[in-house]
């Protein structure tokens, strides 16, 4: 029998490290508030889910193109009847996303310190380059990474690629996020461990079934349980 071996960990940013649908959900009830005359919230809040579904391939994800979407449900929810008005106030709340405070999550700071030179530690998230970069800085958890990618979208052969380049390939990596459709699956599919920390809320297009038959599925409660579940992976033979 042989020791398992991790070298890298894998984070994901919004919602494992610190808050950031709450953020989008508020934005969304101003957006549904300034359409109200025209449609009942709930079907606004369909049509906007529908816009972002089709725009996700043009836009990919993060705030901008979050804004494009709210622009174009306006003009189909009003059939372009929108004023000016309104399309200006889209753009301030969206903007306003954009430098939102970061709160990061609970237990997600004494994580990383548990881990921090242990591990070969990288960031992995998606959307805007900006954005990301500003809640990272921000949040002042950058110094704990000895990397940071962010990309467009997260696959198996994305996590195949990142932890080729940073460590010893997926086999002795690890991936830890709130996302099973975005953060578990694919990296089990790569072949590394995926950790899923659930939060309260997440983005609907995230949502998948928990792949409980894959020997290297776990999921914890909170972050701070991470450092106890490695140190078990680890020592656990094969």
């Amino acid at each position: 029998m042989t020791i398992r071996r991790l070298s890298v960990i894998g984070f994901d940013a919004d919602d494992t490290l610190w808050q950031n649908e709450q953020f989008y959900r508020l934005t969304e009830g101003h957006f549904r508030a300034l359409l109200a005359d025209f449609a009942e919230g709930e079907q606004i809040s369909e049509r906007l889910l529908e816009a972002e579904k089709r725009n996700l391939a043009h836009y990919g994800f993060g705030i901008k193109g979050f804004t494009l979407s709210m622009i174009e449900t306006a003009l189909e929810v009003t059939e372009g009847k929108v004023s000016s008005e309104v399309i200006g106030k889209i753009l301030t709340i969206g903007r306003d996303l954009l430098s939102h405070p970061v709160e990061c999550l609970p237990q997600a700071r004494a994580a990383l310190e548990a881990l921090r030179g242990r591990y070969f530690l990288v960031l992995i998230t998606k959307g805007d380059l900006f954005d990301q970069e500003r809640k990272l800085a921000q949040s002042g958890l950058g110094d704990f990474f000895d990397a940071v990618e962010i990309v467009s979208d997260k696959t198996a052969t994305t996590y195949r690629r990142i932890f080729a380049k940073h460590g010893e390939g997926a086999e002795q990596a690890m991936m830890v996020g709130n996302s099973l459709k975005s953060d578990v699956v694919p990296a089990i599919a790569s072949g590394a461990w995926g950790v899923f920390v659930p939060h309260e809320l997440t983005w609907v297009l995230e949502h998948v079934e928990r792949p409980l038959e894959a020997p290297r599925f776990r999921e914890i409660e909170t972050l701070g349980q991470l450092p106890d579940l490695i140190a078990q992976i680890c020592s656990a033979p094969d």
